[in-house]
């Protein structure tokens, strides 16, 4: 059962189509081998009266017949009338590019092309040396004739004219050449090899300005105003042989060249010529990847645009693409992501929403999202439906809002179905395994985070969107599980944790550290001897530089010959256990609980505290990032300030018992015998420091200020801030910085920390707190020289079976550097465990390869050789560091 509103679906989709109508592109569809008629039609709303005169010229001129617009071309269009030698009055209109107007011209069929182009100069101020006339491709020669030149009555011309004030000659004789190119490809002549249109192309491309982005956009519109993309596009669907190829590859070129070969502040000027593209190409050719590549690029370019101009998008005085142009576009990926979830349901069809679709449909919501929201300003979400004229505004208002919000819902209703269909599927078999029957599921994850994004800007829709997905849990961490990806920004996810489990959390969590590299060249390689481990390790990792640690680590101990992963395991839990002992003075025990330990606020013994603070961040981090369990786990008052979260009484309870008892004998105390000072208490707190005790005011004049019912509350929590906050912030500072330095692109250390629950982090550094079970142990144990059945290996799992819960975590360590399992049991390991059978005599003790999780070990006659040799290596002292590569 669908959680989204159904009742009025029907009706959106009736608005939709309505509005949709509004804004869809312009419809034409070139399927006539006529080019004049395909942008004609076009065109045809905005065309221009023709004229006979013109105002002071500064532009370069086209002279052309039939083509309404500075978009269409007159070389393809055919001479309409009867064609004759004699003489005859013929007519042409002039079309005026920079101006937007229509010349006509009469003339004689004996009239010489010199006397056109003398008529031409005196309408238009252009001389007659700087004039050229084509047609049909081809220059005309001053000496000739309009007959000699076939030229009938309406026949097109194009005059291509430069004054001395023309700017970019160059860029119009480029782009002229090429459209003169592509005018005899689609006659099927063949243009020489040097004037290729991709060649003619880059050229142009080459001459656009580089450093000033004004001269750089009046460059790029030549190529609109020479209709450059309609004759592309022309070509592109040209019958023509090697012509589709042709076009494609040309066309191809402008857009990697608009991302790749032209600076950064000049992109935003293609973006109307790749609209351009867009919208020639939608009509005939929409699923065609020519189409698509330049939807995919105009959505790159509109990204941009929003971005940089963020809610000044459509605003500006000579704005690049209106912002209802990118509406057809919205509707269109819409609709089709909206099919695509429907059939990602069948579990015929393993299909689903494209990458490509959602990416293009992000990239497009941007700049609407930021103008509603601009629109919207500081009066809050939208109450739906609109009350008339709420959002009046000159290019944008109410029929966009409604637009959207129907996108959003129809979308969030489909979403809503297909997770509750994975729901059905995810008990069945594991989300990793059927990969073909569920690769539609891949892209789920990013249109909830599009859905997320629209859901802010509708009054009740964000809680409406969450109260769906804490509903369809089971489902959306499967998502995150197997399809969030390290790339992208996952902080949506992270600030809602009740959509969320502890293996969702903790994948989140840990694409915020770098990807360990295996690589050896990127090793940061530590010698460390085991008598100095905590002074040389602080060398190696305190004094490095923290960017150098986020390739991965290579450790060995002097004099030793073991090395590799097993040996960096051994060293994570031996310089943790360093760290956080108490002698060390660098942490405190909680008395309620001596696995958690907060900053000693006595650290400053030690000179050099704060920087083991920062080292122990760094190993922490480390630790977590390498996937090692160490046995420690941080108490809530420590873990709540690196979270930047504030201390209250009843998170003090394992810290300190005696003083969270006392604060609630306080706030708990009769009221009359508090005011009468029974107690004595004033706003202080007295603190032991070297030996000696200090009184340390809570607050100024804290000394003489009684404690009494009425901020007896204050008092307790000053009391509290001081005792966990004030006393320990350098501490917890530098701590939370190292930690900070590991994290990939020095993150603030409080999102990793605000994204978990204290338990989850428990979980992380520790493990499982449940007791090693041997059955799980056994069915995760494989052999080699060995078989299930025989006695030494019925002997070994019984040995194991009756020994203590220590006994079997020393085995453990021994066999593979792992002291506490992950909270999986053995099926969160990074492989299955081995043992092998050695050739050694008796008398030896087992071995270990812990790299390789591997447990070595000779046929021992009997089982009390074996027990009394498992005896030996399951005492504390010899089980560490016993075990080679």
């Amino acid at each position: 059962m669908s959680l989204v509103d159904t009742s009025s679906i029907d009706c959106v989709h009736q608005r939709l189509d309505r509005l949709s109508s509004k804004r869809k592109l312009d419809d034409y569809s070139p399927t006539d081998d006529d080019f004049t008629d395909l942008v004609s039609v076009r065109m045809r709303k905005d065309e221009p009266n023709a004229v006979h005169s013109s105002s002071n010229a500064t532009q370069s001129a086209v002279v052309q017949a039939r083509v309404p617009d500075v978009r269409s071309l007159s070389c393809n269009a055919f001479a309409r009338g009867e064609s004759s030698r004699s003489v005859s009055r013929l007519q042409f209109f002039v079309r005026m590019i920079s101006e937007g107007n229509t010349l006509v011209v009469q003339a004689n069929s004996e009239d010489t092309v010199r006397s056109l182009h003398e008529r031409i100069q005196v309408i238009t101020g252009i001389p007659v040396i700087e004039q050229r006339l084509i047609y049909r491709g081809k220059q005309l020669q001053w000496e000739q004739s309009l007959a000699d030149c076939s030229i009938q009555n309406d026949a097109g011309l194009q005059l291509v004219g430069r004054m001395r004030s023309t700017e970019h000659p160059q860029a119009w004789q480029a782009i002229d050449d090429m459209v003169s190119s592509i005018c005899r490809l689609l006659r099927g002549e063949r243009p020489a090899p040097m004037k290729c249109v991709k060649a003619q192309l880059g050229e142009f491309l080459k001459m656009t300005p580089r450093n000033d982005s004004e001269s750089a956009a009046s460059h790029l519109q030549i190529f609109m105003s020479s209709s450059a993309p309609a004759a592309l596009v022309m070509l592109y669907m040209s019958p023509i042989k090697g012509n589709k190829e042709c076009a494609d590859d040309s066309i191809r070129y402008f857009l990697n060249s608009s991302r790749s070969v032209l600076p950064k502040p000049i992109h935003t000027h293609c973006a109307p010529i790749v609209l351009e593209f867009c919208k020639l190409l939608s009509r005939t050719v929409h699923e065609d990847p020519l189409y698509l590549s330049c939807r995919s690029t105009l959505g790159s370019l509109v990204e941009t645009i929003g971005v940089a101009r963020g809610s000044k998008f459509s605003e500006t005085p000579k704005a690049l693409i209106a912002l209802q142009e990118i509406f057809p576009f919205v509707n269109e990926l819409a609709n089709r992501l909206s099919k695509d979830l429907v059939s990602s349901m069948d579990s015929t069809i393993s299909m689903g929403p494209l990458l490509s679709d959602v990416r293009d449909f992000t990239a497009f919501l941007i700049p609407l999202r930021t103008a509603i929201l601009e629109q919207v300003g500081l009066q809050g979400p939208i109450a739906m439906p609109i009350q008339k004229g709420s959002y009046n505004h000159p290019r944008y208002g109410e029929e966009e809002i409604e637009f959207l919000h129907v996108l959003y819902t129809d979308l969030l209703r489909k979403m809503d179905q297909c997770l509750e269909k994975m729901e059905g599927c995810l008990p069945l078999k594991g989300i990793g395994e059927g990969e073909t029957s569920r690769s539609g599921w891949s892209q789920y994850l990013a249109i909830l985070k599009e859905l997320n994004s629209i859901s802010k800007l509708y009054l009740g829709a964000e809680e409406h969107f969450w109260t769906i997905l804490r509903l369809r849990k089971t489902s959306v961490c499967a998502l995150i599980i197997k399809y969030a990806k390290r790339t992208e920004d996952n902080r949506w996810l992270l600030e809602h944790k009740d959509v969320t489990d502890f293996e969702s959390r903790r994948h989140l969590t840990m694409m915020m550290f770098p990807e360990v590299k295996e690589e050896y060249e990127e090793l940061h390689e530590m010698l460390i001897d085991r008598s100095q481990l905590l002074a040389e390790s602080f060398e190696y990792i305190a004094r490095a530089d923290p960017e150098s640690l986020h390739g991965g680590l290579f450790m060995e101990f002097k004099n030793e010959e073991a090395t590799g992963p097993g040996v960096l395991r051994e060293w994570f839990f031996l310089v943790c256990q360093a760290i956080f002992n108490p002698q060390n003075a660098l942490f405190v025990a909680c008395p309620n609980d001596r696995r958690r330990f907060y900053p000693n606020p006595a650290s400053k013994v030690d000179p050099l505290h704060l920087e083991y603070f920062s080292f122990s961040g760094r190993v922490i981090a480390l630790a977590l990032m390498h996937k090692v369990q160490v046995g420690i786990v941080f108490d809530r008052v420590f873990f709540l300030q690196l979270a930047g979260t504030n201390v209250s009484l009843e998170d003090i309870r394992d810290a300190d018992p005696g003083l969270y008892n006392s604060c609630k004998q306080v706030l708990e105390m009769d009221a009359e015998f508090l005011d009468s000072d029974g107690l004595g208490l004033t706003f202080v707190r007295e603190v032991e420091e070297l030996g000696s005790m200090k009184v340390v005011e809570l607050c100024p004049g804290g000394k003489s200020i009684v404690v009494n019912s009425r901020n007896r509350e204050e008092y307790v929590n000053l009391l509290i801030r001081n005792r966990f906050v004030t006393s320990i912030s350098e501490q917890v500072s530098h701590f939370a910085q190292g930690f900070a330095d590991i994290l990939s692109n020095s993150r603030p250390q409080k999102v990793f920390f605000q994204s978990l629950e204290l338990e989850d982090l428990d979980w992380m550094l520790h493990g499982s707190e449940s007791a090693i079970s041997v059955e799980d142990w056994k069915a995760h144990t494989d052999y080699n020289g060995y078989k299930e059945t025989d006695p030494q290996i019925f002997w070994f799992w019984k040995i194991v079976g009756a020994m203590s819960a220590e006994q079997r975590k020393v085995l453990l360590f021994f066999w593979t550097s792992v002291k506490y399992l992950p909270v999986e049991g053995f099926g969160g390991l990074a492989s299955r465990l081995y043992i092998y059978k050695s050739t050694e005599s008796h008398d030896r003790l087992p071995s270990s390869h812990t790299c390789f999780y591997r447990f070595c070990f000779p046929s021992y006659p009997s089982m009390a050789v074996m027990q009394d040799r498992l005896n030996i290596i399951t005492q504390e002292h010899v089980g560490c560091s016993f075990g080679t590569w």
